[in-house]
């Protein structure tokens, strides 16, 4: 398994890898979706081999669905874990979402109610993904429009117990922590402050535009308001590498952002806000 040099790296696009095998830019790792990697040959294998004999890898999932009633998709899980197997990602991740019904998926990653049994059913599923795969996994915040009216828990609630009762780690996603912010007025930096900054393992840096989440417009790490949240993250937390998403700008813009060091880890956070109620020790899988 590579391991990582540099602190930041980049979202890989398809319209990206002839440009970056040639060029072969000094990057400390690179970021695929795990989903578009499962066939068994053709060119998006070959190209990630050539792309993970240069760069450390990290697999970022987003379809398993994992918030869902519906059963965990065993074949999903199944070629995920190949992949892992192939490929030796040093990271693997996911959401904190859902995205099928009665066996019907959407093309979204939708939030989940924050309530007490939202947050043990997706910890279960969250421990079996873990347990199949032989590693942990990291969890992504999702941006959100509406709120549930029977939500029990803060976002940062419910993404800090669920780190507690499944012994994930959290990959933070500063583009949509905004986003929430401006679309349900609450204070971003009580979000940052509640969270356990010993459990953030990636941040993703990417734009937006208004309330709308944009993956790639800009780099957030010097854009607007939430470029400023990206620097006191980046500062203030203990976190392992920083992804900067390039969806839909050449490889010199995704490239053009700047390597955030690692700053002292910040103190836990005692505001009444961070609270939650109590819950069960989880039983952490060995690794």
């Amino acid at each position: 398994m590579k391991t990582p040099t540099q602190l930041s790296g980049i979202g890989l696009r398809a319209q990206h890898h002839a440009e970056l095998l040639q060029r072969r830019p000094s990057l400390g790792w690179v970021e695929v979706h795990s989903e578009n990697h499962f066939a068994r040959g053709g060119v998006q294998r070959e190209v990630l081999h050539e792309v993970r004999g240069l760069y450390p890898l990290s697999l970022h999932g987003v379809g398993l669905s994992l918030g869902s009633t519906d059963p965990l998709d065993e074949l999903h899980l199944n070629e995920l874990k190949r992949l892992v197997r192939d490929f030796e990602p040093f990271l693997v991740s996911e959401h904190v979402s859902w995205g099928s019904v009665d066996g019907r998926f959407v093309n979204d990653l939708l939030p989940l109610p924050y309530t007490e049994e939202a947050l043990r059913h997706t910890a279960q599923r969250v421990r079996a993904v873990q347990d199949a795969l032989g590693r942990q996994i990291l969890m992504e915040n999702v941006s959100s429009y509406l709120q549930f009216s029977g939500a029990q828990l803060t976002e940062w609630q419910f993404l800090a117990a669920l780190v507690a009762e499944s012994g994930c780690a959290i990959l933070l996603d500063v583009n949509n922590v905004y986003v929430n912010a401006m679309n349900h007025g609450f204070d971003p930096q009580v979000y940052l402050n509640c969270i356990p900054s010993a459990a953030v393992r990636e941040i993703h840096l990417a734009g937006q535009q208004g309330a709308i989440d944009f993956l790639g417009k800009e780099g957030a790490a010097s854009q607007g308001p939430q470029g400023h949240i990206g620097s006191q993250i980046a500062f203030g937390l203990d976190v392992d590498q920083l992804d900067v998403g390039g969806a839909r700008q050449p490889l010199d813009e995704t490239l053009d952002v700047p390597c955030l060091p690692q700053g002292e880890r910040r103190s836990t956070c005692a505001d009444s806000q961070c609270l939650t109620p109590a819950h069960d020790s989880p039983s952490v899988m060995n690794r």
